[in-house]
């Protein structure tokens, strides 16, 4: 099986609307999984035996965009319901810093302006700066660092006053 046709079948099972198809022949062992809800392929996984030569891998460039970040005031408990809810805009990795040997972007008791980055969450090798629509105080951080996060999943706890 050569590029083009492992390039054709991507484009065919993201058309398709099928969540993952996995393929064997004889010396290729090939899986893709789509996510449903936006049609896009999500990760593609091809395993040639040792005997045979290597597939060239495609580099995607790495291009990176704020994200803006979904606001939405909510009350998870009776005492927080003074406080507005950042939710994840996107599914992926959350990191709080923007690499390893970096401080974190934002602690509790940090004063946030609209526009300031809070994190960056990773998405299929794209990493993007999540930008807050508030100004405030952060009061509590939901999520570990360098966790996985689901669309919509609450991040940050912002005091708006």
């Amino acid at each position: 099986m050569d590029l083009k046709e492992i390039q054709n079948l991507i484009k065919f099972v993201a058309n398709s609307g099928v969540a993952e198809v996995k393929l064997e022949m004889d010396d290729v062992k090939i899986t893709i999984r789509t996510t449903l809800e936006t049609n896009v392929t999500e990760a593609t996984y091809v395993q040639q035996l040792p005997t045979q030569a290597a597939l060239p891998q495609v580099a995607a460039p790495q291009v990176t965009a704020p994200t803006v970040v979904n606001v939405t005031p909510e009350a998870p408990a009776a005492n927080d319901s003074k406080y507005i809810t950042i939710k994840s805009p996107i599914i992926g990795t959350f990191y709080r810093k923007p690499s390893p040997d970096k401080s974190v972007f934002t602690e509790v008791g940090s004063t946030i302006s609209k526009g300031d980055v809070l994190c960056v969450i990773e998405a299929m090798k794209l990493f993007n700066e999540i930008e807050s629509e508030i100004s405030g105080k952060i009061v509590k951080i939901l999520v570990d660092d360098m966790s996985p996060v689901e669309f919509d999943q609450p991040l940050f706890l912002v005091d708006p006053s």
